[in-house]
Order: C-alpha cells, then sequence, then structure tokens
C-alpha cells in the first residue's frame, strides 16, 4: 500500500509524516503504568529517560502521568486531580526543554486544564485517548493554543473494559471508524485545523485481546477518514495473551512483549501508520526503517 503523505502542524513545529515513519518514544510518570509505572518517579529521572529516547532517534517523546491501564478508575475517581498530574508532568517538560529547546514533546492527557499547562510549558502535542469525548474543553484549549492533536479511539473507561461484550467481524472497525469520525467532528467544531490532527485506533482501549488483531489487519481502511495514522502497540496485554503458549499459559509478563511490539509494530507501519508510539526506541527505530523499505520496494 501507499501512505499518504501529509503536514502535521503543532504548536510551534511542521512534521511531515508518511515519507518516514516517525517513532513516538513513551516516558509514564507513574507509580502506576502498566509497563513502566514507578521507573520514572523523580522528575529528573523522567526527562533523563526522554532525552535517552531522543538520542536513540525518536521524533516525538510522549509523556503521561495518569494511568489508564485496564481495569483502572480515570480523574476524580481514581484520585489524580489535574493539580497532581501537572505537579508530576510541567518540571519534567520544563527540564527537557531547558537541555533541547527544539524537542518535540507530547503529552498524554484528556484533562483540559493539564492540556493548557502542559503547552504553556513547551508541549506541541496534546495526545488526548478519549478522543475529546472525557473534557468538554478539551477541543477549545487545543484550538486556543494551536496545538498538534492525537485523536484516540476508546471504548468506555478503563474500569468498564473487562466486562464489555465482545465484538464480532466488522464490528470492531466500524466501532473505530465512527467513532473517530464523532471526534473529528467536534475538533472541527472547535476550529481546530485538519492538519493539526493525527489519529489513533486505540490499541487495547476497550477491545478484548482477538479484536485487536482485526482491526490491525484492516488499519489501513481507517485512512479513509483522511488523516495519518499512529499506532500504539507497544507491549499491550494481547500481545502478552497471544504468546501465552511460551509462558506456560499465562500471559507473558511485559518485558517478555518486546519481540512481539516489533512484528504487531511492522504490521502497523505496512498498513498504514506513519507514527509508531513504543517504549523501547532504539529497536523500533530500526523496526521502522525496514518496514519503510519494504514500503518504498
Amino acid at each position: 500500500m501507499t501512505r499518504p503523505i501529509a503536514k502535521w502542524r503543532l504548536r510551534t513545529h511542521v512534521l511531515e509524516l508518511g515519507v518516514h515513519t516517525l517513532v513516538m518514544g513513551v516516558v509514564n510518570i507513574t507509580p502506576d503504568s502498566f509497563s513502566d509505572g514507578g521507573r520514572f518517579p523523580a522528575a529528573a529521572a523522567a526527562a533523563a529517560e526522554a532525552l535517552k529516547h531522543f538520542d536513540e532517534g525518536a521524533a516525538i517523546v510522549d509523556l503521561g502521568a495518569e494511568s489508564t491501564r485496564p481495569g483502572t478508575a480515570v480523574g476524580a475517581a481514581a484520585g489524580v486531580s489535574a493539580a497532581e498530574e501537572q505537579a508530576r508532568l510541567l518540571p519534567v517538560i520544563e527540564r527537557v526543554i531547558r537541555a533541547r529547546p527544539d524537542a518535540i514533546l507530547s503529552v498524554d492527557t484528556y484533562k483540559a486544564a493539564t492540556a493548557r499547562a502542559a503547552l504553556a510549558a513547551g508541549a506541541e502535542i496534546v495526545n488526548d485517548v478519549s478522543g475529546f469525548t472525557w473534557d468538554g474543553e478539551m477541543p477549545r484549549v487545543c484550538a486556543e493554543m494551536n496545538a498538534g492533536v492525537v485523536l484516540m479511539h476508546t471504548r468506555g473507561r478503563p474500569e468498564e473494559w473487562r466486562t464489555q461484550a465482545r465484538l464480532k467481524g466488522d464490528e470492531v472497525l466500524a466501532m473505530v471508524r465512527d467513532g473517530l469520525g464523532s471526534s473529528l467532528a467536534l475538533a472541527e467544531k472547535a476550529g481546530i485545523a485538519g492538519d493539526a490532527i493525527v489519529l489513533d485506533p486505540g490499541y487495547g482501549f476497550g477491545k478484548r485481546f482477538e479484536e485487536n488483531y482485526g482491526l490491525l489487519a484492516r488499519q489501513a481502511e481507517l485512512l479513509v477518514l483522511g488523516r495519518p495514522l499512529l499506532a500504539g502497540l507497544s507491549r499491550k496485554s494481547f500481545l502478552g495473551h497471544t504468546l501465552a503458549p511460551l509462558f506456560g499459559g499465562e500471559a507473558a509478563p511485559v518485558g517478555a512483549r518486546e519481540t512481539a511490539t516489533i512484528a504487531a509494530t511492522v504490521a502497523a507501519i505496512l498498513h498504514g501508520a506513519s507514527i509508531v508510539r513504543v517504549h523501547a526506541v532504539w529497536p523500533a527505530v530500526e523496526a521502522a526503517l525496514t518496514a519503510d523499505a519494504i514500503l518504498a520496494g
């Protein structure tokens, strides 16, 4: 397939998408994220990890200060206020920008107040896992601050995911396509330009194990929405579930999912993703170069 070539307009930068895959590194400044929770509790350690990601070839680093792993409550129900989220996040942004003024930082938040504070501190992108559906002020803030935006699809909230009914066949793709279309409509209503937006299918976010594979296999069909795609498959639970036969029938632990992550990441690129979001940057950069060569061939 041929990926569309597009410009992604951020707060102060413009990125070209589709010529080469861009790698977005992840740093979670939380005590409880599913993959690296508790690894970077201090601002200095988190900032150092972000700078390491850039050194390894990340074009963007995504900073998150509240976990949305399956089974967790979010927002006030989880006890993570906007003030606490910002207290974790802003010192890291400030350290990274001080060390590397041209760094392109994304903030993983669904709270408008946190998005505004992070953008004012130097972040370029708001990565909203709810696709503008959990905080009605978020579209207006992103428009006013001229932010680049990642709109992700989520089915329900994390505390609901384990009890949601299974979907069949085309239902997953149709649900994601319609949900992202609704998020795009919210962005347009707020005055956010189309070239500021990238779409994320939301792997693992309200999708059961096998549902993610059907979505990945048909991911390129989401390009009909007219915006580039970002795929975040790194270390997801459904990959661990697939590897269970190698681990005595139990899901592979998070630390044993890196090879599966690379396999899924390459598949995502070959199915139209222009950006991949990962915890381990260097292997993803190698994989992206290889996948890009396949596409070029």
